[in-house]
């Protein structure tokens, strides 16, 4: 396995050769780092499930450099979805729609439906733009760690997590920390309505105020399976309490303004919520690298982006 620290031109067009050649590459998204491979190589995919340790019906999100791939993924696709991806791609948003032909069972777990993302980093822009201009189609890539592990937002914790899973042709693309810090929104587009299946930084609260027309569906689909859908996920070893005064020992996750309680390890003091969400995982994988049995965390108020953060941290404490 190569580490590319701030990849160049070159390192580039090695790691979408690679990807062309049925190999790995973890790479940096805005929203955490994915683990990348030929969408359309089964192959390739297989060693995806087989490194993360992620069941194969579990599908895939694809990764493309721009609007105009939508449709050799995607078909029948709904007006209001065009218009969601105008206005929020490149970003954390992932649109789940009707599969073309060219997305395969071993991409969509079997389901007739693919789910699609064109991500904003410039590393993950550039790689992919690489990748399309010698003849891919696209990129599969969940996030680069163990199967309903915590999510990796820096170069650091994908090693921790797959270093030793991952052979000697495959990359790691470092770079800085992921500016989001949890996983992109995800949005069914299946239907005449939207709905919204995993919240994330592109809020429902954001969509509305672009589009004031559009509704969307409240009830949960129980039958579709996406990225995320699991009742506990994105978890550390510790266990996590949710807005509980925090004991002795303990560790704690909370805006600045709650003051730590003596004898509590403070393992994030975020000033607002972005800073909260990017922090996250971090603070989770720190509670683990200094043995914190129990993290106590105190969410903040559950609007826009701290909807995201409600989510995550419940997914990951197993709460109902």
């Amino acid at each position: 396995m190569e580490i590319i620290s701030n990849p160049t031109k070159v390192d580039i067009q090695t790691s979408a050769k690679a990807l062309k050649d049925g190999h790995l590459i973890a790479f940096p998204t805005e929203t955490v780092y994915g683990l990348g491979a030929d969408a359309t190589n089964e192959k390739a995919i297989s060693r995806i499930y087989s490194v993360k340790g992620r069941p194969t019906n579990h599908p895939l999100i694809v990764h493309i450099s721009s609007i105009n791939k939508l449709n050799k993924w995607a078909k029948d696709i709904p007006s209001y979805a065009i218009n969601l991806a105008r206005e929020f791609w490149p970003g954390p948003l992932t649109l789940i729609l009707k599969r073309s032909i060219l997305a395969k069972d071993y991409i969509t777990g079997g389901q007739e439906s693919i789910a699609l993302r064109v991500p904003q980093h410039p590393t993950a822009q550039k790689l992919l733009i690489e990748f399309e201009r010698i003849g891919g189609e696209g990129v599969a890539a969940p996030s680069a760690n163990k199967y309903g592990a915590v999510s990796p937002t820096s170069t650091s914790a994908v090693l921790q997590e797959l270093e030793s899973s991952l052979d000697h042709k495959d990359i790691v693309l470092g770079s800085d920390i992921c500016r989001i810090g949890i996983e992109s929104t995800i949005i069914s587009c299946l239907n005449d309505t939207p709905q919204i299946l995993r919240p994330g930084y592109i809020s429902k609260e954001s969509i509305l105020e672009r589009f004031t027309e559009l509704d969307f569906v409240n009830t949960q689909s129980k039958k579709l399976r996406y990225p995320g859908n699991l009742k506990k996920h994105y978890s550390p070893i510790a266990k996590i309490s949710i807005n509980k005064t925090p004991k002795v020992g303990e560790g704690l996750i909370a805006l600045r303004s709650y003051q730590t309680p003596k004898g509590v390890f403070r393992l994030s003091a975020p000033i607002d919520i972005e800073q909260y969400a990017r922090e996250l995982y971090s603070a989770f994988r720190l509670a683990d690298e200094k043995g914190i049995e129990q993290i106590s965390v105190i969410l903040p108020g559950r609007i826009g982006l701290a909807n995201a953060i409600w989510d995550r941290v419940y997914k990951a404490s197993g709460a109902p």
